[in-house]
């Protein structure tokens, strides 16, 4: 195997802390969402328990960043939705030639994300304001999309680099069973 990739190996504990940091991330967006949620809910019900206007404004936009920032997580573990109905038929160099493929047209689309969600957010979604809470910019609310966009970018990077180096594996097999079974280990550690 070219040492490039064993240089580009010792990236793998700066992925692995983004990865974990953006779980955190999640985490603490699901919990902010279930605590506003239930407020609002109880201040419906329960005197004094107060039902704040924005509420709902707040519970959609940590839901939309938990939204996308897990879909870039699901990327880095390569669990988001694919077809493989077919992986097993097909040669495992021309199974490598469409993941990396695959992975490269997911990076163009982080790229566009990136890009033009930035260009939108600071424009378009800097304009306005929430509705119950007019001092705060609606900016926050279209930010998850470069965001996301950004982090898609990182983890296709660190992906495509994996799939060229699939192509130097001394293994012959491309073996989707061994592959699954290790995204199985990886995510239950």
């Amino acid at each position: 195997m070219p040492a490039i990739f064993e240089k580009l190996d010792k990236v793998k504990p700066f992925y692995d802390a983004v990865s974990k940091v953006l779980m955190v991330i999640c985490k603490l967006f699901l919990i902010v969402d279930i605590l506003i949620t239930s407020m609002a809910v109880a201040g419906r019900y329960i005197p004094f328990i107060p039902d704040p206007s924005w509420s709902e404004e707040v519970v959609l936009t940590c839901m939309s960043y938990m939204a996308v920032l897990s879909a870039a997580l699901a990327i880095r573990r390569k669990a988001h939705i694919r077809m493989t109905a077919f992986d097993r038929y097909l040669p495992a160099n021309l199974l490598k030639t469409l993941d990396l493929i695959a992975d490269i047209a997911v990076l163009i689309l982080g790229g566009v994300m990136l890009i033009l969600g930035f260009n939108y957010a600071t424009t378009i979604g800097s304009r306005g304001t929430y509705v119950s809470m007019p001092g705060v910019s609606r900016f926050w609310m279209y930010f998850p999309i470069p965001l996301a966009g950004f982090f898609m970018v990182i983890f296709e990077l660190e992906a495509i680099v994996n799939d060229i180096k699939a192509f130097f594996r001394k293994d012959t097999e491309y073996d989707l069973k061994n592959q699954a079974e290790r995204m199985i280990k990886e995510a239950q550690s």
